[in-house]
């Protein structure tokens, strides 16, 4: 195992808690940016390029016929090998949290439509389900089983807002384990089935889940409800006949406490497990071995990496698995020097990069994390936090550079702030309005001007209307400055009245000449 220190700029401002790294043919991508996209990367996806040990991110784009996709933070993601060539490779991502700290509840598809040396274009569609739909959460697994020639998506695990007849003000965020139900998802035909399970008794979340031909493995978690993080080690296998499936699960030995740890890959029946916490603040600094022979599971402890002074003692550490047995890791910097990094950031190799495509075998790992400042209770693997500050576009290559000036700042913005006159939020008695305002009032930006933020509360916009103007690209005038902005804009051209010629003022065949006195009177007339 080697440790690279890698070199980032300034305002790396994107990479914010539960961000997701998705690995295309050896290129790996940034998805779930804490704010929404804006128009210089609507698409919200990003090339991360890492080159000689700097870090850059590099817009995407997405095909015409693609759904809108908000930058979800702690979804649960896995990789998807469809039945046409085209659709070789794709991901799966479901559920997490979007920049309104709403929970998502739906199914998308991300996929590679082409890709050339200035720009890679993604097509991503969403899969409606009937049956037993999931109920909207993060920190969950997703994945893919594959039995007698058919495949089916394996739901486990997350954590849901408590239900909106319990919610006050005081604990409008308030979490809990989702029930320990396992769903099975058909992405064809968007069907979904839940199993109860008498071996699975407890919600868990921010567990390990790999998945191997027919089986998945759930390792470590955490249970909110009791505040624990059992050395858990499941087997919970799929039989896909022509009728109905069949689910069952088993209980391991073996297994270890850990949760928000990194999974990845070193060969075709090998994983790495790096990272995580063993108690709350508590880092997990071993690292383990998963291997597999003849349908058997094995973890043990390996030799750890040659750890920084800094790594060792830092409180918190975060990062996500970047495939081919790559690793990204980051600590935060010491915030007691003036001149000190926000973030110093590390690529752990656990292996070669020997793998090819038909050698990788579907992981998951929650690594989500959070942003202290975003959640009242201090949630499991949520201080595994991802936050950075880097320039990571760079103008002179030939990919589409990123405009940093197109995003706000939301410390110089904020959301407790008098927006208008009238303006009535109030941080010591505001209470939710919206569903998509779970912590903080939703907002929507006035564009006259230099622009500002109102709250779309006091400017009486209905949700509806509200989500429509986030997600489209339409300007959007406050109360107070609509009257300017219809004044400022451009009237519509008007065609000049048609005057008749002066020769059709003498009547032809008439033989009569008009008098100068009637002409006048003509042309005042016709005037």
């Amino acid at each position: 195992m080697s440790l690279q220190m890698v070199t980032v700029g300034n305002n790396l401002a994107l990479i914010q808690p539960g961000f997701s790294l998705m690995t295309f043919d050896g290129q790996v991508f940034f998805f779930g940016q804490k704010g929404w996209p804006k128009r210089s990367c609507p698409t919200g996806v990003f090339h991360f390029d890492i080159k000689h040990n700097n870090l850059k991110l590099k817009p995407t784009a997405f095909s015409k016929d693609s759904c809108y996709l908000p930058p979800l933070r702690y979804p649960a993601t896995c990789t998807f090998k469809g039945s046409s060539e085209s659709e070789k490779h794709q991901y799966i991502i479901h559920g997490g949290k979007t920049p309104n700290n709403e929970l998502s509840d739906k199914i998308y598809v991300m996929s590679v439509l082409c890709k050339n040396s200035k720009k890679v274009t993604f097509r991503c569609t969403e899969k409606d389900l009937v049956g037993d739909v999931p109920e909207a959460r993060y920190g969950h697994s997703i994945d893919v089983v594959y039995s007698r020639g058919r495949s089916i998506g394996v739901l486990f695990g997350g954590r849901s807002y408590i239900p909106s007849t319990q919610r006050t003000t005081e604990k409008w965020n308030s979490v809990a384990d989702c029930l320990p139900h396992v769903f099975l998802v058909d992405f064809e035909f968007g069907c979904s089935t839940s199993y109860i399970l008498p071996e699975l008794q407890d919600g868990l979340s921010f567990h390990v889940s790999i998945a191997r031909n027919d089986t998945i493995y759930i390792l470590g978690g955490h249970s909110l409800a009791n505040n624990i993080r059992p050395a858990n080690l499941y087997r919970i296998r799929v039989d896909l006949p022509l009728g109905s499936p069949a689910v069952n699960c088993t209980v391991l030995p073996g297994g270890i406490s850990v949760s928000s740890a990194i999974l990845t890959q070193t060969n075709k029946d090998e994983f790495v497990i790096v990272g995580g916490y063993q108690l709350e603040n508590q880092k997990r600094m071993v690292c383990n071995i998963v291997s597999f022979e003849d349908n058997k599971i094995e973890i043990r402890e390996m030799e750890t990496p040659d750890w920084t002074p800094d790594i060792k003692h830092s409180k918190t550490w975060f990062g996500s698995n970047m495939g081919n047995g790559a690793i990204f890791l980051g600590i935060p910097g010491d915030n007691k020097q003036a001149l000190s990094e926000a973030f110093y950031f590390y690529i752990l190799k656990c292996a070669e990069d020997d793998l090819n495509e038909d050698q990788k075998t579907l992981t998951n790992s929650q690594t989500s994390t959070e942003d202290p400042g975003d959640s009242t209770p201090f949630e499991d693997s949520e201080e595994f936090c991802f936050s950075a500050e880097a320039n990571s576009f760079d103008g002179d290559d030939e990919f589409d550079t990123y405009n940093e000036d197109d995003e706000e700042d939301e410390s110089e913005t904020g959301y407790w702030i008098t927006c208008c006159p009238t303006c009535d939020v109030d941080i010591n008695t505001w209470v939710p309005f919206y569903s998509t305002e779970l912590n903080k009032p939703a907002m929507i930006y006035c564009s006259h001007g230099d622009g500002h933020w109102v709250h779309a509360q006091c400017m009486d916009l209905a949700e509806r209307t509200l989500i429509h103007l986030s997600e489209g690209s339409n300007k959007y005038y406050c109360k107070e400055h609509v009257e300017i902005a219809r004044a400022l804009q451009t009237p519509k051209r008007v065609l000049p009245l048609k005057k008749p010629p002066l020769k059709s003022l003498h009547k032809k065949g008439s033989g009569k000449i008009l008098t100068p006195a009637k002409k006048s009177f003509l042309r005042r007339l016709f005037d």
